[in-house]
């Protein structure tokens, strides 16, 4: 059974979900890729000890504190390539940015292969199911754009703002 809430945030109204145990989605309605089978299957609940705890983590992260993400019992539903990217993003610091092409190259070490496709790393990136919990809005361009985020540039500059990175001298926001 799944079941999801709704949270208030600084960015608007986001959907918690759960299976049960652990958190399998964050999103917002309208989102690219937003899971509408998901949400026509799944039970809409006021409180679940999972998506209560997931509450407190984003009543605090949007308060400015810095909780961290393996607090929480985060199961992302994807193939193994998608989460192989997504524990790379779990290691990116609050308030620290890094490239779609330094993913690439982790992961490409970390496989023992010469080189791995930034654009395969990017894809995996869009299809985060657990937006801000899994911190993909702390990837950007190699020439230091702000480039793709499933909830749109605006509420990544918000986050990135919230975590009190140097948009000016970091990388150039590209509208």
């Amino acid at each position: 059974m799944v079941y999801y809430t709704t949270y208030s945030s600084s960015i608007g109204e986001l959907l918690l979900f759960c299976d049960g145990h652990r958190l399998i989605g964050l999103f917002q309605r309208g989102q690219k890729y937003f899971p509408e089978q998901m949400i026509m299957e799944a039970v809409k609940v006021e409180h679940h000890p999972c998506l209560d705890q997931a509450k407190d983590w984003l009543e605090r992260y949007f308060a400015g504190q810095k909780p961290n993400p393996l607090e929480l019992p985060l199961e992302p539903k994807g193939t193994p390539f998608q989460k192989e990217v997504w524990n790379l993003l779990l290691e990116i610091p609050y308030g620290s940015v890094t490239t779609y092409q330094e993913i690439a190259k982790a992961l490409a070490k970390k496989k023992h292969l010469p080189t791995m496709s930034c654009q395969a790393v990017g894809g995996a990136v869009g299809h985060n199911p657990l937006s801000i919990l899994i911190p993909c809005h702390r990837v950007i361009g190699s020439n230091g754009d702000l480039t793709g985020y499933a909830l749109g540039l605006e509420k990544k500059k918000f986050l990135l703002t919230l975590e009190q990175v140097d948009l000016k001298k970091r990388f150039t926001y590209a509208k």
